[in-house]
């Protein structure tokens, strides 16, 4: 008949599912791999992992190593957690076998082995991927700043950002010079990208700046990160795919098989450069169909320049509410990203330019009324749908000269130097 509930299986899990391998370490001296990093408002930073051999106590002194065997620091354990269920429950003392985690450490992060002050080799363990990117994380200070939210300060915007690298192992926070930004390393522009989403849905506004990829000197030569995607995508897709990643972007073909009926498997070396604002671009080439995973794999010397946008931009030269008329002329001078009554300042970007350079363009410009009237003049204007970015496509296609500003309720495209004599001053200290 009907089984009641699930003790046949947990029967047949004890009778025949072996014991950790780790019970037979027990009387060893403790060691533990860090596998994920948390935070707890009331103990700080957790760390946890399962306890390869020995047992540790509340209140034990141990040491944190790094993959290297470098001792990172010596900590008092505050507390030992437990997985009770779906709970955490506070234990006395853990044993080998036993996943927990622990609080007391300030330095000691994924990867690093806590163990027993005798001891001096730590666990094998993967390393963890270097950060590939960074971005500046900066106040809102656009004429419209503050108006939808509530958390605008430099200060507060700091704390989130130490807050989340305390659980966050692929960030890095740095400060930068002046305090008005910080410098955020992570792993690529989708990264970035989840972190801004969270962090306007909390009710704060930034400015974002161009994600810039961290290269390192070896030798007196320029190397940068290089990361393996690993590509599934229909047959009928795969040469537009491998012309874009191995042409323009600079990619290396690495293998090519068959995976699975009318699918192909491509894996390629591309330089992260490369690979900046290339997500939206494949679901567009493959019909959304494509599935596109990225790893870190190596540095390689610098390969040149990788086009970017080569489109200018269309600049508004006021502040105040677009007008549709106004819209409907400069149509014809390219792509428009914002509505009728959208709010608009000057320097903001409100389109692209059907040309390479930038354009300064008025869209408050309503219509000159006359009393002259002719059959057909005064039709209704009829719009082209605007193009609405996600997050990920604006902070691929600024450039450098440019920032995303984002808010709870809009994500803005506008000139780092609102002041149109300003962009031309730093253009010219640039030049």
């Amino acid at each position: 008949g009907p089984r009641e509930d699930l003790h046949m299986l947990f029967d047949l899990v004890l009778n025949h599912v072996p014991a950790p391998r780790q019970l037979a370490h027990q009387d060893d001296d403790f060691r533990m791999l860090a596998t994920t990093l948390g935070s707890d408002p009331f103990i700080g930073r957790l760390l946890t992992g399962r306890g390869e051999s020995g047992k540790l106590k509340v209140g034990a002194s141990v040491q944190a190593l790094s993959r290297i065997g470098q001792k990172i620091e010596q900590f008092r354990v505050s507390k030992i957690l437990a997985f009770r269920g779906l709970a955490q429950a506070e234990i006395e003392e853990a044993q080998a076998g036993d996943i927990v985690s622990l609080a007391g450490m300030t330095k000691a992060t994924v990867a690093d082995t806590i163990c027993d002050l005798a001891v001096d080799e730590p666990l094998d363990a993967q390393p963890n991927d270097p950060p590939t990117i960074t971005v500046n994380f900066g106040i809102n200070d656009s004429p419209l700043a503050g108006r939808d939210g509530k958390k605008v300060q430099s200060r507060v915007i700091r704390e989130r950002l130490m807050k989340e690298a305390e659980s966050n192992v692929a960030i890095k926070i740095a400060d930068t010079p002046g305090g008005e930004a910080f410098e955020v390393s992570g792993r690529g522009e989708l990264q970035m990208g989840v972190l801004i989403e969270n962090m306007r849905r909390e009710g704060f506004e930034l400015s974002i700046s161009r994600p810039q990829v961290i290269m390192k000197e070896e030798d007196g030569v320029t190397m940068e990160p290089v990361e393996e995607a690993t590509i599934d995508v229909d047959d009928e897709y795969s040469g537009a795919v491998i012309e874009k990643l191995t042409s323009t972007r600079k990619g290396e073909l690495v293998e090519m098989k068959p995976a699975g009926v009318g699918k192909t498997r491509i894996i390629a070396h591309v330089p992260s450069r490369g690979l900046i604002g290339y997500h939206g671009e494949f679901l567009t080439d493959t019909r959304g169909t494509g599935v596109l995973n990225r790893v870190f794999h190596g540095w390689t010397p610098h390969k040149g320049p990788i086009p970017g946008r080569r489109a200018g931009v269309l600049i508004s030269m006021e502040n105040g509410e677009a007008v549709a008329y106004a819209l409907w002329n400069l149509e014809e001078r390219g792509k428009m990203f914002v509505e009728p009554q959208e709010k608009v300042y000057t320097g903001m970007i409100i389109g692209e330019h059907s040309r390479e350079n930038d354009l300064e363009v008025n869209p408050l410009k309503g219509k000159k009324l006359t009393n002259v009237r002719a059959s057909g003049s005064d039709e209704a204007v009829r719009l082209t749908p605007i193009t609405r970015m996600s997050l990920e496509q604006a902070i691929a296609y600024i450039n450098d000269d440019e920032l995303v500003e984002v808010t709870p309720n809009a994500i803005r495209l506008r000139k780092r130097h609102l002041d149109p004599h300003e962009r031309k001053r730093a253009a010219r200290a640039e030049g």
